[in-house]
């Protein structure tokens, strides 16, 4: 640093200590300057406050939207540009909706085809809601991000330049230097002065088109929620032909299946070991009793190797939560190999061994007093 400028610092240094501390009148701008000054404070604070909240608002996953600047930032440190995009809520609702819809069937099932409808809608709400944000971003948030970087930063270095320089001119003032010192200084302070009072009025008095980025967003707010409303429009017609559909279609008849039709006694003739359903018997024949719901008679009328060893049939589907507990399907048939207390069983099913409780089943042939 030249001699000057470090001079010029130390001034700036003894000046400023000097009213902070020691009570020094410093000059005094008008009322009206102070004014733009407050205003413009207020506008530097609006537009980095506005830029944050707009982004949340279009994205208001924080998790997913540090996740995307934290790859931004890996792809820049590594040459390799990756595009992340933001993950809609419209859009991951689609996708489950899509996905068991499918996975129900909508050839067999009006409730599948309902979801599949509902999803493909939410889906479209995603892609409207993408338009959306890039729409936004290029016509409000970049107009915002270009007067930060510009038009408010030169505003503040000229305020701060003419801070600097009437602390000087007041210091020279103040210690009576030469003529020409306090002159120079008084024309430099009175040019930072003219700079900073233009750049505040220009940046203003800007209405014009900082009101027309605001409308510009209403109208791409406008259009995207006008377009989500025909969408849903659309969505609500389909799914009451759905409704009505649903109710207009007969419900079918179903007759659950016994033990015996699904072979499980092994001794019944070719007829009943083939696994033919109760209800496709032939004309006159006495549909066979279920275990479930009469095992002494079934017991009584067919024997099997049930009689031989304890068992019991699923009344619910039993999901093991823990090492060593038996996972079934409901109506499967698990053998009874002991009581661990008095709410949990110890029972073999397809080659595995473990441990179930007791509310998921109904015990056909018990236990032994003993076990």
């Amino acid at each position: 640093m030249a001699f000057a400028g470090f001079k010029k610092q130390i001034n700036k240094a003894n000046q400023y200590v000097t009213e902070k501390m020691g009570g020094a009148e410093g000059t005094k701008l008008d009322l009206d300057f102070m004014e733009m000054e407050r205003k413009t404070d207020v506008t530097v604070e609006l537009v980095e406050e506005l830029q944050i909240k707009t982004k949340e608002f279009l994205q208001p996953n924080p998790t997913a939207r540090a996740k995307m600047a934290a790859v931004k930032g890996i792809s820049k440190l590594s040459g390799q540009a990756k595009s992340n995009t933001y993950p809609q809520p419209e859009g991951l609702l689609a996708d489950c909706m899509l996905t068991y819809g499918k996975k129900l069937g909508e050839e067999s099932s009006v409730f599948a085809q309902a979801l599949v409808e509902f999803g493909e809608a939410l889906r479209q709400m995603a892609d409207v809601k993408y338009s959306l944000d890039d729409n936004i971003k290029q016509n409000f948030l970049e107009p915002l991000h270009h007067m930060q970087m510009k038009d408010l930063k030169e505003v503040m270095h000229h305020r701060k330049k003419l801070q600097g320089r009437r602390l000087d001119f007041d210091c020279k003032r103040r210690r009576q230097a030469k003529d020409d010192e306090i002159r120079s200084s008084e024309e430099k302070f009175a040019e930072s002065l003219h700079l900073a009072q233009m750049g505040m009025f220009n940046l203003l008095e800007n209405d014009t088109e900082q009101v027309s980025q605001l409308v510009t967003f209403a109208e791409a707010l406008y259009e995207f929620h006008s377009q989500c409303a025909d969408i849903l429009r659309g969505l609500q017609e389909t799914l009451q032909e759905k409704r009505e559909e649903a109710e207009a279609r007969p419900k079918p008849e179903f007759v659950p299946k016994t033990l015996l039709d699904l072979n499980l006694d092994g001794t019944g003739n070719d007829t009943e070991s083939s696994g033919t359903p109760a209800h496709h018997r032939a004309a006159g024949a006495s549909p066979l009793p279920s275990p479930m719901r009469s095992p002494a008679k079934s017991m009584a009328t067919t024997p099997s190797r049930q009689q031989m060893q304890p068992y019991c049939q699923a009344l619910y589907d039993f999901d093991p939560q823990n090492p060593g507990e038996l996972g079934f399907k409901e109506h499967e048939i698990i053998t009874l190999l002991s009581r661990v207390d008095d709410n949990w069983f110890e029972g073999s099913l397809n080659g595995r061994t473990g441990y179930f409780p007791q509310s998921y089943v109904q015990v056909v042939v018990p236990l032994p007093n003993g076990n």
